[in-house]
């Protein structure tokens, strides 16, 4: 892995840009922020990634993913990484030297959905900021209870399965605009005030015994989302996102990019070992988790070139 991850790096390391990013921004409710560091123009994807994509793309979802990841296992862990490459957030939108936990996430979907890797742009467009949408700030699904997840849900990219795992409760989350003024990290987004989402958000959510008890029925592939208890002075819930990948039945895995232990990185993490740890959160307790799976397209070829003409130009 680490071998796979330094060929990665040394392939990557023509495309440094030698401006620093300035002004960052969270590229979603400030998941896991760090400061930020230079950056990688989107350019095109690293050979390898596509290379792989390729060879898997007629495997099941789980097996594409955790194949196309494998390249990123040990790169490190750099929140805030992506922007628009303009005002107000000047970073690259994709680079694949560092990653945050959700930047991983979306950039194995982007890779792993289409037929082609090619099309891994117009995916992760989609994901970042709606069908048919420009690629602005403005635009972007910074906050994932009221932007992301439910926005991919409905464009048909994931599918909320947290029910058929085990019992669930439903967290519910009103945010009004005095939340977001009370919130600390209010300033840390770009946004007028009339462009930060209001209103009553529901989330089916498996408490952490509840998941580890039903490991063996979450499926290879399906995104794993930490979700804090509701604070009424807090817009936000969902604080991390990691994926299962294929592994022995006696030692689930979730992979996920972290800033967890000494050195922040792409790793891999016992399922159970993670949700034991998470319940002893004391400062925001974890409510639980939230259990979303990618869904395929047939034929996923078609698909993409609708999606693709959907894209507005530029």
């Amino acid at each position: 892995m680490r071998g796979a991850a330094a060929l990665l790096l040394a392939a990557l390391s023509a495309w440094a840009l030698s401006a620093w990013a300035v002004a960052p921004a969270p590229v979603a409710e400030g998941l896991e922020e760090e400061d930020a560091a230079p950056g990688f123009d989107e350019g095109g994807i690293p050979e390898e990634l596509v290379r792989v994509a390729l060879e898997v793309r007629d495997r099941p979802i789980g097996e594409r993913m955790a194949a196309i990841s494998e390249p990123m296992m040990g790169l490190p862990y750099l929140g805030d990484a992506i922007g628009e490459g303009v005002p107000p957030d000047l970073d690259p939108p994709a680079r694949y030297d560092a990653y945050d936990c959700l930047t991983f996430v979306e950039e194995v979907l982007a890779l792993a959905l289409p037929a082609d890797p090619r099309s891994a742009p117009a995916v992760r467009r989609s994901l970042r900021y709606g069908e048919g949408a420009a690629v602005a700030y403005d635009n972007r699904h910074h906050f994932m209870l009221q932007q992301w997840v439910p926005r991919a849900i409905e464009n048909g990219w994931l599918k909320d399965i947290t029910s058929e795992i085990g019992e669930t409760h439903l967290l519910r989350k009103t945010v009004t605009p005095k939340t977001w003024a009370w919130w600390k990290k209010r300033s840390l987004f770009h946004l007028r005030d009339d462009q930060l989402p209001t209103g009553d958000y529901a989330m089916p959510v498996l408490s952490t015994g509840a998941a580890r008890e039903a490991i063996d029925r979450i499926p290879d592939g399906a995104l794993i989302l930490t979700v804090r208890q509701s604070k009424d002075y807090v817009p936000i819930v969902v604080t991390h996102l990691g994926f299962k990948v294929p592994s022995p039945p006696e030692v689930p895995l979730m992979r996920h990019a972290t800033r967890m232990g000494k050195q922040p990185r792409v790793r891999n993490e016992r399922l159970a070992w993670y949700l034991e740890h998470v319940q002893w959160y004391h400062h925001w307790p974890v409510d639980g988790v939230t259990v979303l799976m990618p869904q395929e397209y047939g034929p996923r070829r078609a698909r993409m070139v609708a999606l693709e003409e959907a894209q507005p130009a530029g």
